[in-house]
């Protein structure tokens, strides 16, 4: 035992009355070691202010920060099979299920929700990495696909944002199966002419990249995210060779025409409305300060005459 720790300090700050201060009050950026004030980084989407890194947020913040107001109806999860092959390593899977559902409050991996986005109707897919590090699973699938079925039948918009290690190995095959089944879902999008937008965020890996993930019309990545299938280790085993470092990432996928373009989470929502009224050529959204002009034109402007 820490006799220091345990019994001095405790002492001490009860003789000086000091209370003990939370250790979640600062947040430390990974890139450059810079602490941020957690209620700061919040209030910037979970990106860095100085540093731009892309904190990783929350399912439902994301949907949070990206339907106007906040405001969005969710979709219900479809039932599925719990545990189906009663898999079990050094905990059941039905237990790590109930863990997961207690800590992040979702019935799986996905959350799903209808909203306005810049008055414009979508429906978004997140994927929540605390849940099982965001793999896809029977409960996954199901709710993408009816998320992509409900986008066909109403021809709205469906922004996918990406965030998984790949599929759930506790559901063997039946996990795999989810791969198929998810791009039936995207095609039945397209031949309904409903534009589908993918956001890869970190990490998008796996079986997820390998299916739904590489599929949309256009895609947009996060700063910095890794994005692949197999890890960086198992390919240099592999073939023997040295990776680049920025291998698997956003900016490296760009590069390489994988990627359509990097957008930061702070502009990702005007970015996304603005290219999803190009696809269904809708007018744009004038922002107030070209809004402002023109009304000062249209008021400055001269009546004509009948005569002229």
């Amino acid at each position: 035992m820490n006799w220091i720790t345990n019994l001095v300090r405790p002492k001490i700050g009860g003789i000086l009355g000091r209370s003990d201060m939370p250790e979640n009050l600062w947040v430390k950026c990974p890139e450059s070691g810079e602490m941020v004030f957690h209620k700061d980084l919040d209030a910037n989407m979970g990106v860095v202010p100085n540093s731009g890194y892309h904190m990783k947020i929350s399912a439902k913040d994301r949907l949070g920060h990206f339907f106007d107001n906040g405001e969005y109806e969710t979709l219900e999860v479809p039932k599925v099979a719990q545990d189906p092959l009663k898999f079990r390593d050094k905990a059941k899977y039905s237990d790590k299920l109930k863990d997961a559902r207690k800590k992040t409050g979702l019935e799986d991996s996905i959350i799903a929700g209808k909203g306005k986005v810049e008055d414009l109707e979508m429906i978004a897919v997140v994927h929540e990495m605390a849940f099982i590090g965001g793999s896809l699973g029977m409960a996954a699938g199901e709710m993408i696909i009816k998320a992509m079925e409900l986008a066909a039948e109403t021809k709205t918009p469906l922004v996918l944002f990406a965030a998984s290690g790949g599929a759930r190995m506790q559901e063997g095959i039946l996990s795999l199966m989810q791969l198929p089944r998810t791009t039936v879902g995207v095609q039945m999008m397209k031949d309904a002419g409903v534009p589908y937008i993918v956001v890869l965020t970190n990490p998008t890996t796996g079986g997820v990249s390998a299916s739904y993930a590489m599929l949309g019309d256009i895609h947009i990545a996060e700063p910095g995210a890794v994005i692949g299938f197999a890890g960086r280790r198992v390919i240099e085993g592999t073939i023997r060779e040295k990776l680049p470092d920025d291998f698997q990432t956003s900016e490296y996928l760009m590069e390489h025409g994988m990627v359509d373009m990097i957008v930061s989470r702070l502009d990702m929502k005007s970015t996304i409305s603005r290219v999803v009224r190009l696809m269904l050529n809708l007018p744009p959204i004038e922002s107030p300060e070209e809004a402002e002009v023109s009304d000062t034109v249209s008021d400055e402007a001269e009546p004509v005459s009948e005569d002229s």
